[in-house]
């Protein structure tokens, strides 16, 4: 399955990245929080693009239940400029983002998680241990043809104190754009 070595059961990095309202996020500031959705994301792949929709539901549908998610951006903006600081507030504003998309600028939190990909998804419960890593669900291209809705089953799960079912799936989409 996944190759990545940020295994289930591991604890959240920790991380404190500016996000495009300005603020400065970290695990803190999501302290109580019931689970804690971060997805490894950018502007210009369009397996995010068709996501966004997505992201955007599951924290309306959740926020009430203690759940936040949280896009991180790590890509290089030199050799791929629409992820960029200032073109992430512009995607976040014309999709009407209702969760933090934070900067990566240096990639030492998207290495300190293992991330390969955009959209990449990981979970972590309130103890602030990973309990599912992977994909949203398991068609990217059409919405209304999910069958396997892996982030919201586990999320599920995990907010009805069950195991997990599928804790990881293959994460797909554009691979992070890494520095030279």
């Amino acid at each position: 399955m996944a190759t990545n070595t940020l295994s289930i059961s591991s604890k959240l990095p920790t991380f404190n990245l500016k996000g495009i309202d300005g603020n400065l996020y970290s695990p803190d500031s999501f302290a109580g929080a019931n689970a804690l959705i971060i997805i490894f994301s950018c502007n210009h792949c369009p397996y995010v693009q068709a996501y966004e929709g997505r992201m955007i539901e599951i924290q309306k549908k959740y926020r009430e239940k203690g759940v936040h998610v949280i896009a991180i951006n790590s890509n290089d903006d030199v050799s791929y400029p629409d992820d960029s600081f200032e073109n992430m507030k512009k995607r976040a504003s014309e999709q009407n983002f209702n969760f933090p998309y934070l900067r990566d600028e240096d990639q030492s939190i998207a290495k300190a998680f293992d991330a390969t990909h955009t959209p990449e998804i990981f979970l972590f419960g309130k103890n602030g241990e990973l309990v599912y890593h992977g994909k949203i669900d398991d068609n990217w291209q059409e919405p209304e043809k999910v069958v396997n809705h892996y982030l919201e089953d586990a999320l599920v799960e995990l907010l009805g104190k069950k195991e997990i079912s599928v804790p990881e799936t293959y994460s797909i989409g554009c691979t992070i754009k890494w520095k030279r």
